[in-house]
């Protein structure tokens, strides 16, 4: 028993430490970065609100990443403690790097790398099902997500399509998306469900209640965010771009504790301790890190990308939180760095052209993902190849 107490316990430390180290880097930077760069908030009451709302994040929806990262990356092998240590201390001391040097690494490709590489080198077989969801994500992510905040962007502004009526529109959509987000409170044992889904079963043909529920939630949100930019236009904006940091930041706790706890679900499995228990104590450590260490790399998104207004923020913001839910409810492990990243430079460039974008920061931060990627799988693959 002694022997398997101690090992477990280093992969705690280790999860925590990772689990901080994402608090202060992806997660917790970039969900209310660009809401810093419209000074729609400062950058420590960012730091503050996101803690809080990654850790409900984590809570309410970090089980299908974690699950995902802990079981499904490898067919036919269960990672031992020593392969949890290196995966989690691997992945960690990356991010810590991007920390320090201001550049923020990819996580969702660090850990992964890390674990494939491992998995590996332990004899398991490639998931290349998941492998293949993994990488078309990856590859959609900037595309999507720039492509949306490019053309967003080049809307808002437009004398013919009156902001009056587009924001809230964009409003709409995101009430309907929020009431299709699914959480495990709503559901049995480690299952999830949504608003949407749950009230719609009250209805004699639920698919029918889900398209009241989506529609009223729309409904909703298309009026209040009319309500307030009536009143105040520049108000209107500010409050709609600082519910899409929220939203943005429960949506980072939901899919970046399962980078740092995922690797300890093979750990726990057949013991008393869930997979949302685990999700709901590296939302801890989220909240830790958003709160000590986040503002520097908030900082460093929102101002060394690209020159951001509250309508570029608004558009980069609303492609990132529905890419980041797409993730979310397929279990896929995704790097909120590269989300963001695209949707700024997308937005910045609709309206500004490439002189508004740092071409040179972001040609080194591209290169810093896909290093992490290799050097994280290197890493693990040669660590664990010589293992005893």
């Amino acid at each position: 028993m002694t022997g398997f107490i101690l090992p477990f316990a280093i992969a705690l430390v280790a999860s925590a430490f990772m689990a901080w180290a994402l608090g202060a880097g992806s997660s917790g930077s970039t969900p209310f970065a660009p809401a810093v760069g419209a000074n729609a908030i400062s950058i420590m009451r960012a730091a503050f609100l996101v803690g809080f709302l990654g850790f409900a994040g984590a809570s309410l929806q970090g089980a299908s990443v974690s699950e995902a990262v802990g079981s499904e990356l490898i067919v036919g092998l269960t990672l031992p403690t020593v392969a949890v240590i290196v995966v989690l201390v691997t992945a960690a001391g990356l991010m810590a790097i991007g920390i320090v040097t201001g550049y923020p690494i990819a996580t969702a490709f660090t850990v992964t790398g890390v674990v494939i590489g491992s998995g590996l080198a332990l004899g398991g077989d490639p998931a290349w099902e998941k492998y293949a969801e993994i990488a078309t994500m990856w590859l959609l992510a900037p595309i999507v997500g720039g492509g949306l905040a490019f053309g967003i962007a080049r809307i808002l502004p437009r004398d013919d399509v009156p902001e009056r009526f587009s924001v809230p529109i964009l409003a709409a959509a995101v009430g309907a998306i929020v009431v299709n987000v699914e959480f495990a409170l709503l559901a049995s044992g480690e299952e999830m469900a949504s608003v949407a889904a749950t009230v719609g079963t009250a209805f004699p043909t639920p698919w029918i209640g889900w398209i009241v529920v989506t529609s009223a939630a729309a409904g909703v949100a298309l009026a209040v965010v009319y309500w307030r930019i009536a009143v105040a236009i520049d108000n209107g904006l500010r409050s709609f771009l600082l519910v899409l940091g929220g939203l943005v930041a429960f949506s980072a706790g939901a899919s970046q504790v399962g980078l740092a706890v995922g690797p300890l679900v093979p750990l726990v499995d057949g013991t008393m301790i869930t997979v949302t228990a685990l999700a709901t104590g590296g939302g801890v450590g989220l909240l830790l890190g958003s709160w000590t260490a986040a503002p520097r790399m908030i900082k460093a998104v929102a101002q060394d990308y690209a020159s951001l207004g509250p309508r570029r923020s608004i558009a980069a913001l609303f492609p990132s939180f529905a890419i980041a839910q797409v993730a979310v409810l397929y279990g896929i492990p995704v790097s909120f760095n590269q989300i963001v990243v695209s949707a700024i430079v997308g937005a910045g460039v609709a309206v500004g052209g490439s002189d508004v974008i740092g071409k040179r920061k972001i040609g080194v931060t591209v290169g810093a993902w896909i290093g992490s990627f290799l050097l994280a799988f290197a890493i693990g693959y040669g660590v664990l190849s010589v293992y005893p």
